[in-house]
């Protein structure tokens, strides 16, 4: 339908939260309003509330259908990422920044096949109409990859490229600053002996120190002659984020210490962390907490990382733990990420934006996604 009105909800603005309808005509928020109404056209959601549709800036979440198992390899990349969407748009997402590696902390990783066939099916589905949600590209650069620049270079002037971020996994950098947790994190997936990761463990040391530097350099020159938003990645020290600051970075992503996110506020950089963080209420490698960095006032964007359902628990776990008002949580998953990467037409429940509304009722205190709109069109 192109002109429809959703009532009897509890809907959320920027500002407040009311128990109103929302007019929906040729795709765009044309009015929000108390009270409801009845008529043709009209759907009652039975007193759930509706929330802008998530914008999401950082989620790996493809990556793990295309390998489903360790070193099993999807066949038909198409099929994995229609899987992908529609996990995402069940979970609320209409807007989504694909985060797809360019080089690997090792060779052996499948990461390194996939960059080319995961844009490829991002591209095709499109073509197609066929996805739920928006899809864009985040190209997540592993700077100390000596052959990250040949991954890089083919995709940086694409169409839908939204984001970069600049990483550094070597051993004895950010996340890993202790090596051992580094191999407890990954000896698994690279089938490493111990012996075989101290002889590992030279090699990525030497590929950093030789690397890294020089290819940061220009993907941050590619980024800042494109005007494309860059985000720092794990920073752990004032030293990291005064670093990307100076590259004019515009996103401190996960940083890993209360230290790092304090100076990031203070040279005026979102603050980006992962909202499994936030709902399991302690980071999976050790780090800072979410929940900490928000009762700083040191969160600004949640990011689903690599579970699409926890963005939206994230948004009301901070609303029932911390107080926060849901719409400065909703916020943090919608209207902050979509201003930061240039999506001036959605994020909001606002009069003129796109009609991205995501319907949800609550189970207990657990958020379930029951409708989907993306810009007017009903997608779940």
């Amino acid at each position: 339908m192109s002109g429809f009105i959703l009532t009897n909800a509890l809907v959320v603005t920027t500002e407040r939260v009311f128990l109103g309808s929302i007019r929906v005509e040729e795709g765009l928020v044309l009015d929000t309003f108390p009270g409801i109404v009845r008529g043709r056209d009209v759907v009652d959601c039975g007193g759930d509330y509706l929330l802008p549709g998530l914008v999401e800036s950082h989620t790996d979440h493809l990556e793990k259908m295309l390998v489903p198992r360790p070193g099993v390899l999807w066949p038909s990349p198409l099929s994995a990422f229609m899987a992908h969407d529609a996990q995402m748009a069940f979970a609320g997402v209409t807007t989504v920044l694909d985060a797809l590696c360019c080089g690997q902390f090792h060779e052996s990783s499948l990461r390194r096949t996939i960059l080319n066939s995961s844009v490829a099916a991002i591209d095709q589905a499109a073509m197609h109409g066929l996805p739920r949600a928006d899809h864009f590209l985040h190209l997540r650069c592993e700077l100390a990859d000596p052959d990250m620049p040949s991954f890089f270079e083919p995709h940086a002037g694409h169409s839908k490229l939204r984001l970069v971020s600049l990483m550094d996994h070597t051993p004895g950098q950010r996340q890993f600053n202790d090596p051992q947790v580094y191999r407890r994190f990954f000896q698994s997936r690279a089938n490493w002996t111990d012996e075989g990761f101290e002889m590992e463990l030279p090699r990525l040391i030497a590929d950093q120190k030789r690397h890294a530097g020089r290819n940061k350099d220009t993907v941050v020159t590619r980024c800042r002659r494109r005007g494309v938003p860059m985000a720092s990645h794990d920073d752990a020290s004032m030293d990291h984020v005064g670093q990307a600051h100076e590259d004019g970075v515009a996103i401190s992503e996960f940083p890993t210490t209360l230290e790092a996110a304090r100076r990031a506020r203070e040279l005026g950089m979102k603050i980006l962390m992962g909202s499994p963080n936030v709902v399991r209420g302690a980071s999976h490698t050790g780090n800072v907490s979410g929940l900490e960095l928000a009762r700083e006032g040191l969160l600004d964007i949640l990011s689903s990382d690599y579970a699409p359902l926890s963005s939206l628990h994230a948004v009301f776990t901070l609303h029932r733990k911390l107080g926060l008002s849901l719409p400065e949580a909703a916020a943090m998953a919608s209207a902050t990420p979509a201003g930061v990467l240039g999506f001036s037409d959605r994020g909001s429940l606002t009069p003129g934006k796109r009609a991205d509304v995501v319907r949800v009722s609550l189970a207990g205190e657990v958020p379930v996604v029951r409708s989907v709109w993306r810009a007017g069109c009903k997608v779940l």
